[in-house]
């Protein structure tokens, strides 16, 4: 067998005993077949077509690695190798982000720096296209009536919420963040079935991230407030994700009952059991109840841990302030089975999955400190007033927070008895007066 090279594309030439010969191209498949003599092939020579299928069945094994070991994906060899960006801490200082602007939004103030530029030019140049691609499809979607075409094919809206996923790889690609994946990540491939996906929300940037690397088609649990956001609102409504209100107990009630309908058609469900973006990045408390809709539909619970995510685009900033390459990475742990088990008892797996694959600046403040910083706290208001001498054992916040209470009541007391005192001397010193003048 020879190479040949031809316009910087290899060739092999294989020759047999017989003369005959055949080009094999890049695709491992038989591209042109000549004969010198028109003689039947000897059993000296393998027959070009044979090799020809094996070569193909050898291309089809590597197509089906190469879709099980994604570009993302990190193999489980290599983890020593992110072990330093999950324990380092990536968080930029004021000084290092160098704002460049600071806006307002809302009630908050927003800073941009120079990368943040950037990254909004990046949205400026995607966020159309995308915008378009979903006008199109929802328009398609609404015009079958009769779910005789598009909503019979696709009544998941797969199409609609590949939309999302393309935007997101393409949009961390031209920000230099695309992240790296390790775990159980069959997981993450379509035909799993389904179950509920559970993270650790600490930015905005957990959704591209998140839409990056789940391959089947799922529905987010989001706020209501998200659906007035360009891009992010229209494919949140028309991919008819469950948006909830929390202030409204109706809604909480609709969103359990849709979030039960969905997973029960086999449409796995994306949810935060924060219930919101932690301030710091830190894991905060669990709301309750997202963890009922697994233990009612029985379904596995899959937690995936976010690393770096808040320290790429921070709360007081409106962009990214760095790139994420090599910092931003994805942890899927195996599924927790919810049969037996209490919300309780699942919060407590779900709370130790994520924390085991999550950067020490992420972890919750541990609750001796929180302790130490409260006691501080407390002895320096009731300093003023008395000396508190508790030795906090059981619940030391709970019993700070009442000594600090009982100090403030008893300040105002007596505030209020010194004013009723002075203002009786007054009223009796004017009785005295008029006294005198009559």
């Amino acid at each position: 067998m020879k190479t040949i090279a031809v316009g910087g594309t290899a060739f092999a030439l294989l020759q047999c005993n017989n003369g005959a010969s055949a080009f094999v191209g890049p695709q491992q498949h038989q591209v042109q077949q000549m004969h010198r003599r028109p003689q039947k092939l000897t059993s000296t020579c393998v027959s070009p077509s044979s090799r020809s299928l094996r070569l193909r069945s050898r291309q089809q094994q590597q197509q089906q690695k190469h879709r099980q070991a994604p570009v993302l994906q990190a193999a489980d060899t290599n983890l020593e190798f992110f072990k330093p960006f999950l324990e380092k801490d990536f968080r930029l200082a004021d000084e290092e982000i160098k704002p460049y602007a600071s806006l307002k939004v809302g009630s908050s103030d927003k800073i941009v720096n120079l990368f943040g530029l950037w990254t909004f030019v990046a949205s400026l140049l995607t966020g159309p296209i995308w915008a378009a691609a979903m006008y199109v499809l929802n328009a398609a979607y609404e015009a079958d009536t009769d779910n005789q075409y598009l909503n019979k094919w696709d009544p998941n809206r797969a199409i609609y919420d590949g939309t999302g996923k393309v935007w997101s790889r393409v949009w961390l690609a031209l920000t230099m963040s695309t992240p790296t994946l390790s775990g159980d990540v069959d997981r993450l491939r379509e035909g799993q079935g389904a179950c509920l996906y559970v993270a650790n929300h600490a930015s905005w940037l957990d959704i591209p991230v998140l839409c990056t690397v789940l391959d089947p088609v799922f529905k987010f649990i989001a706020k209501g407030e998200l659906g007035k956001v360009p891009c992010i609102g229209q494919q949140l409504t028309g991919g008819k994700h469950i948006m909830i209100n929390r202030e409204d107990r109706k809604s909480q009630f609709l969103t359990f009952k849709e979030g039960l309908g969905w997973l029960k058609s086999g449409v796995p469900i994306m949810a935060f059991p924060e219930g919101q973006r932690s301030p710091e990045g830190r894991l905060i408390d669990f709301k309750g109840g997202i963890f009922s809709m697994a233990v009612k539909s029985k379904v596995p619970i899959v937690p995936i841990s976010l690393s770096n995510t808040n320290a790429i685009m921070p709360g007081n900033s409106l962009f990214p302030v760095q790139p994420g390459a090599g910092k931003l990475h994805i942890h899927v742990h195996e599924s927790i089975d919810t049969e037996g088990l209490s919300e309780a008892e699942i919060a407590d797996k779900v709370r130790a999955a994520l924390l085991s694959k999550m950067p020490e600046c992420q972890h919750p403040i541990p609750a001796t400190a929180t302790s130490t910083a409260v006691d501080a706290s407390a002895e320096v208001l009731v300093g003023k007033t008395a000396v508190v001498t508790h030795t906090a054992e059981a619940s030391p916040e709970a019993e700070i927070t009442g000594a600090v209470l009982r100090a403030d009541n008893k300040n105002k007391k007596d505030d209020t008895m010194e004013k009723k005192g002075s203002t009786a001397k007054e009223n009796e010193s004017e009785r005295k007066d008029e006294k005198q003048t009559v």
